[in-house]
This record gives C-alpha cells, structure tokens and sequence, in this order.
C-alpha cells in the first residue's frame, strides 16, 4: 500500500471508528459511504486482521475489534501530530487562515462589532467564524481557537479566562410602562418577561422566578411572557418593545452604550452575578502558533479596554 493509500485508509478507519458508522464517516470525509467501506477492507486485508465486528445483524453501528479499539488511540493521535505539523509550516508566514468557534448570539453582539480591528492589526490572516450553538470537535473540524461559556472545563482544550458577567433586567427605552425611564413596582406585573432558553441547561443560570424573588416580587407570576432559544434574538426581541429580559451584561453592552436599551430599575443591587465566565480555548499543543497568540491577545487586549457595563 502507498503511503496516500496507507493515509486515505487510516483517515477511513479513524472516522467510521468514532461515528461508529460508515454513513457518518462519509459525510464528514465527503465521499460515499462505499468508499469509506472499502477503504477500511484495503486496510484489513493489507493488515491481515480485521478492525470492525461483523457478528452484529440488523444494525448500522460499527464495533470495534479489541486490536483495533487498543490502537485507535495512538492513530488518533498520529493525525492529532499531523494536523499541529501542518499548521505550523502554515502559520510559518502567518499567512494562515484562522478558524474562530463562537457562539451566534456572541458574533452577533460581541466580536463582530470589534473584529475589524483584528484584521486591521493582521490583514495578512484571513479569519473564518464558525458560529454555532454547539460544542465542536476542534481537531476534527479543523477549529484554531474558540471562545466557549462555562466553568473553564473543556476536555483536550486549553481554557484561559476571558470575561466575566453580571445579569439584569433591560428593555426598551421606549417601552410603554416606563414613567421616567423606570418601571415602578405596581407596573411590574404587567410587563412581558422575555425568557432567554438558550441558557435553559444550565441549573445555575438565573431565572426571572429567581430576580423575582430576589428583588422582593415573589408574588408575580413568572411563567408568563416570550421564550426565545437565542440571546441575540432575545436582545432583538427587546429592542422591538415586546418586553423584558434578563440580558447579560457582556452581550447587551453595546446596545446599552447605544441607547438602544436602557436598565429600567435604580436599584445596582438587583444585578445577579454569574457563575460561569467566558474563556478563550484552544488546544494545547497549538499554543505557540503565531495566529493563535495574536487572536488571543488581542481578545485579552479588547476585554482589558471595556469600560464596565452601563
């Protein structure tokens, strides 16, 4: 077997190892799933073993043989070396491309209004954001460097601490049960709560129930209102007049700073402050790579250059 040929086949085999199928191991290789089939049977017969159980009828999943399922790691591994060795005769010229994860409601509110300035500095990297809601495989999506919302504990990932938050209730400045830009206790009841579900996983997460209770309300009801699965689309929501949110105060920064939205209650202590933060991760064995350090310091250097939250 050619070393290609010898690649193409460990590359097969890898993928159907994870997704524990051919089918998903052809969508993320970009070919058909008979290929990927036949790639793995040039790998056994070359080996002279095989890699996968065939005793399983009825079912599509894949299962490993006990010399496969022992070496799987040290293959995942070679590619893991590959992919860092590749990426580093790339980022010799910083001339590489550089692959962002962030979250939309994030892109949206946070990095886009401020990611000119990063391409001013290096105008010779082009940058490419993956927005998405989920949390991806970094090394199999090909992902340089990411900003996730959480504890700081990310699996094979690097988490170096970005941003904290605080939470509290906003609206529109021209909401009409505001007197005077505020809304007074007896108008409470009749404002829409807009619930941000995007945040609904997480127990410790507060709920308008808990700013409720907090700031002496424990009789309105709070299962009322608007229920939105996305942050940014519930600042938008805001922004219409449809009602209130709890919005956090890094997304909601520039909309405050812009008068789109206004804090509608005097009280500063009705703030709830956040368990989790915002972290920059990457992966460690990618730490040194020029287009890694410059994204990650200029991230410091913006979040250092806020001024606190209106």
């Amino acid at each position: 077997m050619s070393m290609p040929a010898y690649l193409n086949a460990l590359r097969a085999f890898e993928a159907a190892a994870r997704h524990q199928s051919f089918s998903a191991a052809a969508a993320e290789l970009n070919v058909t799933p008979a290929a990927v089939g036949q790639q793995v049977r040039n790998l056994e017969t070359w080996l002279g073993i095989p890699l996968f159980s065939r005793s399983g009828r009825g079912t599509s999943r894949l299962v490993l043989t006990e010399v496969a399922s022992a070496a799987l790691p040290d293959i995942r591994d070679g590619f893991e070396r590959l992919s860092v060795g590749l990426a580093r005769l790339k980022d010799a010229s910083m001339h590489a491309g550089l692959t962002v994860t962030v979250s939309p409601a994030f892109a949206a509110k946070w990095l886009l209004p401020r990611i000119e300035r990063f391409q001013n500095l290096h105008p010779q990297m082009d940058v490419l954001l993956d927005t998405n809601s989920r949390s991806v495989d970094f090394l199999v999506e090909r992902i340089d460097v990411g900003v996730r919302y959480g504890s700081g504990q990310w699996p094979g990932l690097k988490a170096i601490h970005f941003m904290d938050e605080t939470l509290f209730p906003v609206c529109s400045p021209n909401y009409p049960l505001l007197k005077n830009g505020q809304i007074a206790d007896k108008s409470l009841e009749a404002c829409t709560l807009i619930h941000d579900l995007s945040m609904a996983h997480n127990p410790d997460y507060p709920t308008w129930r808990r700013w409720l209770d907090a700031s002496g309300h424990p009789d309105i009801n709070a299962d009322h209102g608007l229920r939105i699965n996305n942050s940014a689309a519930v600042l938008q929501a805001v922004i219409e007049g449809q009602g209130l949110a709890l919005a956090r105060s890094v997304m909601v920064r520039e909309d405050l700073a812009a008068g789109r939205l206004i804090r509608p209650f005097d009280d500063q202590g009705l703030n709830c402050p956040l368990t989790q933060a915002y972290f920059i991760v990457y992966r460690p064995e990618c730490e040194d790579l020029a287009k890694i350090q410059a994204f990650r310091d200029w991230l410091l250097a913006e979040a250092n250059q806020q001024e606190p939250a209106p």
